[in-house]
């Protein structure tokens, strides 16, 4: 095949897209699909501080840049395996079938190697065999229109693959399997209750634009993997194993037939700036951990669990942070979403988000500490949440300045959040919501004005403020826990223990 150096390049480049394209089209965006496979390799390979440095300077971009640049060394891959396969076959003077078979191959093991999907590696390098084999017709011919026509077709090769991937039956199919786990599909009668529930949140929130209203209508997503896994509920299940009496294993039915209860809870990632947008709220269904620590003879006085995931994430925290750890399989009224940790994920009320790990697989209790996912790398978010006032809404209208936002101290609770105009030498409370009802067992009669008593232990607060000023000055805000302890001043960063400190804007009237 005498393909000048461009065309060759230009083929090679091509068939690599071809590749990427065919990989997705058999297998969608999961972690068999060839770019989430480099990309986990690109995170499995990056120095700790590296990882921790892009995780607090690109906030949520940080993924989809990862994302963006597997695809391009995907190509880069799969296109120098083409490009390494025709100089080999140019130099052995191979026929065009036996080129084109080298080259589907070695895409073929490459993608193999990086996915251990079948399907996804002999699609991918058969598009990625086409490309060069379409190419290769032409691209011997003497007229340079017709290498011009032969790479063009290995640029359509590659085209059809992409637009195959985007929009093909296989892909619908993949996207509906999506939208099914994400509780897109979920049932249009959404239990009374959970209605009622979630209307008394609606009308104890503040319209404070800019801030979410007490139940998140955007609720944030983080977590270690390009693409999360899809784990089937009929065959999850979840094992108590380690320092325990008699190891317990359930499944989603079995959960179901326990005593179910919806909680209001508020989450909060490590990695969250002070007043970042990494803390949220929705009411969860699920059951109590405890039952389970009691089949299984778990010692209340012991050390501590490891706590493991589908994705293969594990965290390690104090078996005591349990006694009120719930497990979830539902959020707002509808299953659980896959990027929420579908089919059931734990919540460990009052601390950092980065423990409440989704996709759960394994409770083990520990007779020694050890070290989770996230400890290894550098974080040690492992305690209690630390407690903010966050400052989300300014506005200001003729002189009226108008401030809010949300207030979360964990399990410690907020009392009062307090504003100052002047920089933080005097201070005023704001107005407070009410607190969000507490548990409510599932078979609560939804017109039972208890159905809505009592007050979570786990949520936020939002608070509002209103003060005249015509003259540019700081707002400074901080929350106030039940116990009058104030909210420290100090200001630390995320990394390695989660962000405390003021938060602080500049009012320009």
């Amino acid at each position: 095949m005498e393909y000048p150096d461009h065309g060759r390049l230009a083929v090679a480049a091509a068939s690599g897209v071809a590749v990427v394209a065919g990989t997705f089209l058999a297998v969608g965006f999961s972690p068999r699909w060839v770019v989430v496979a480099v990309a986990q390799t690109v995170l499995y390979s990056l120095p700790d501080a590296l990882l921790a440095s892009g995780i607090q300077g690109l906030g949520s971009t940080a993924q989809p840049l990862l994302l963006v640049g597997s695809a391009l060394l995907a190509v880069g891959l799969f296109g120098g395996l083409a490009l390494l396969a025709l100089r080999v076959a140019r130099g052995a003077d191979r026929e065009r079938a036996e080129t084109v078979f080298l080259v589907g191959l070695a895409q073929t093991l490459a993608a193999f190697l990086l996915t251990v999907s079948p399907v996804a590696a002999a699609v991918g390098g058969a598009l990625g065999g086409a490309a060069v084999g379409l190419a290769g017709r032409a691209a011997t011919a003497p007229a340079d229109g017709e290498r011009r026509r032969g790479l063009l077709r290995a640029t359509g090769v590659a085209a059809v693959g992409v637009a195959a991937a985007g929009a093909g039956p296989l892909a619908r199919a993949v996207a509906a399997v999506t939208a099914a786990d994400d509780g897109d599909t979920a049932e249009a009668e959404r239990d009374p209750l959970v209605d009622r529930l979630l209307g008394v949140a609606a009308d104890r929130s503040f319209a404070l634009p800019g801030a979410e209203p007490l139940v998140s209508e955007s609720f944030y997503v983080v977590d270690k993997n390009p693409a999360d896994p899809r784990v089937d509920a009929g065959e999850w299940s979840l094992t108590v194993t380690g320092a325990v009496a008699e190891e317990v294993s359930v499944d989603l039915a079995d959960l179901r037939e326990r005593e179910i209860e919806h909680r209001f809870a508020t989450l909060r990632c490590v990695g969250d700036p002070l007043n970042g947008r990494k803390t949220d709220t929705a009411l969860w269904t699920g059951v109590s951990v405890a039952s389970l620590l009691a089949e299984a003879g778990v010692d209340a006085d012991g050390c501590c669990v490891m706590v493991r995931a589908a994705d293969d994430y594990y965290q390690e925290f104090p078996l005591s942070a349990l006694a009120d750890g719930f497990l979830a399989w539902g959020m707002n009224g509808r299953p659980l979403p896959r990027g929420h940790g579908a089919p059931v994920r734990a919540l460990i009320p009052g601390h950092w988000g980065e423990i409440n790990v989704k996709w759960l697989t394994e409770i083990e209790v520990l007779e020694e500490e050890a070290t989770g996912y996230w400890e290894e790398r550098g974080w040690h978010g492992t305690g209690p949440v630390s407690t903010v006032a966050k400052l989300h809404h300014l506005e200001v209208d003729d002189g009226t300045v108008s401030v809010g936002g949300h207030a979360y101290a964990g399990t410690r609770g907020v009392a009062a959040v307090e504003v100052s105009t002047d920089g933080g030498d005097t201070w005023t409370d704001a107005e407070l919501t009410e607190r969000l009802p507490g548990p409510t067992p599932a078979d609560a009669d939804p017109d039972d004005p208890a159905a809505v008593a009592g007050e979570a232990t786990d949520a936020w607060r939002g608070w509002r403020y209103e003060y005249e000023a015509d003259t540019d000055h700081d707002v400074v805000v901080r929350a106030v826990e039940r116990d009058g302890t104030v909210q420290p001043r100090e200001e630390r960063d995320p990394f390695p223990s989660g962000a405390s400190g003021w938060v602080r804007r500049t009012v320009h009237p």
